[in-house]
């Protein structure tokens, strides 16, 4: 079967996640070089360049050295040519290495096809052939609005919700919003907290995902 084509320029952080996103999509992927990225000019100015060109998407391991390039990245390029892609939380380590993480999960590299698609797919990846999907409205406001912030309660949804939907669970509650621009509408989000209320915020496998 034919890979799935992104018009997009896929920045990651090393030679081992591009190996195994190669094997999922056909798109022009590039390393940030993990921390290089940092004082390398030359490689922001050609990211830069190509997001203005064909846009591009992040997608970094969901440990906090991911989280740091992410968020370095997010400020170096231009913001309405970014879009960001996030992998669960999966505790492991991959086969290469002898012992896993500092923080113990997997990153780029260790995720199956299936999953890192979805997660190009959430982003709003451009397929070959039109947009994967078309990007809801989720602003700020609706977090507060369903409880996520400005409550005694909102963190405990808000990681009950991340877990939900398979999301790294230390999202800001911005960060959190930019996902969910692209994953769901107010009203879909809603529906599935309220599932969690009656859930008693406790147990997601209880909860049917997929919105």
């Amino acid at each position: 079967m034919d890979k799935p084509r992104i018009r997009e320029v896929i920045l990651v952080e090393g030679r081992y996640d591009k190996n195994t996103l190669s094997q999922v999509v056909d798109a022009l992927i590039l390393t940030t070089e993990g921390f290089g990225i940092f004082k390398d000019d030359r490689r922001a100015r050609l990211f830069r360049r190509l997001a203005l060109e064909r846009g591009a998407i992040v997608l970094t391991d969901p440990d906090g050295a991911g989280l740091v390039i992410r968020g370095h990245l997010k400020g170096i390029l231009p913001p309405d040519r970014v879009k960001m892609a996030y992998i669960p939380d999966v505790p492991g380590k991959e086969r290469r290495k002898t012992k896993p993480g500092r923080e113990g999960k997997l990153g780029v590299e260790g995720m199956d096809g299936a999953t890192l698609l979805q997660a190009l797919v959430r982003a709003g990846a451009t397929l070959e052939g039109g947009e994967a999907r078309e990007r809801p409205r989720f602003t700020k406001a609706d977090l507060y609005a369903l409880g996520l912030t400005g409550t005694p309660q909102a963190q405990r949804r808000r990681k009950w919700l991340q877990k939900a939907l398979d999301l790294p669970e230390n999202l800001s509650a911005s960060a959190l919003a930019d996902v969910l621009e692209r994953l769901a509408t107010p009203e879909e989000v809603a529906e599935l907290l309220e599932r969690g209320e009656a859930a008693g915020f406790s147990d997601c496998a209880q909860v049917e995902k997929g919105l």
